[in-house]
């Protein structure tokens, strides 16, 4: 008599193949499909601005996945820095945007912004210091051509007083490449 261990031994060998044969096997696109790199674009800001005891900067890479030819969607990070004779300030943090294409010309936008803030305003008695979380929703349109969108933003979040923002309306440029 063999027992049961010969039947245990040919079915763990048996599932072992079909485990390294479903592993084995290449993950490729179907044909005419584009792999998610190639829908990938780049872009972003930079900001610097000096003079006069005022100093600026600011860098924001973002990246989108273009979904289809009128859909895309991506993240973004955002870096500032400024200082002055009696003032610093640093805002950190990210975004998440949506791109919309109903022609090729258009684009409507939506855009989640949330940063952290952090300012210093030195004074006689000490320096002041004033930390706070800032959340954007911008919606906005632009005109597009090729990689590149110049339009204006409304921050639907907007309050005066409360914003880091000067107005809820802005306006941009955009660039993917």
């Amino acid at each position: 008599m063999l027992g049961k261990k010969p039947y245990c031994l040919i079915i763990t060998l048996l599932l072992l193949c079909i485990s390294y044969s479903s592993h084995s096997q290449e993950s490729r696109p179907a044909p005419n499909q584009p792999s998610f790199w190639e829908n990938v674009r780049f872009g972003g800001g930079f900001g610097l601005n000096f003079g006069n005891g005022n100093f600026q900067l600011s860098l924001s890479p973002s990246a989108i996945y273009d979904v289809n030819p009128y859909i895309s969607i991506g993240p973004a990070l955002t870096f500032g820095y400024q200082s002055s004779d009696f003032f610093k300030s640093t805002l950190y943090g990210g975004s998440a945007i949506v791109l919309i294409n109903p022609i090729r010309e258009i684009q409507i936008s939506g855009e989640l912004e949330q940063l952290r803030v952090n300012n210093t305003i030195e004074g006689l008695e000490g320096d002041m210091e004033d930390n706070f979380w800032n959340t954007s929703l911008f919606l906005g349109g632009g005109f597009r051509t090729n990689n590149v969108t110049i339009g204006a933003r409304y921050n639907v979040l907007y309050r005066e007083g409360e914003s880091i923002y000067a107005d809820a309306w802005q306006p941009f440029v955009r660039v993917y490449f």
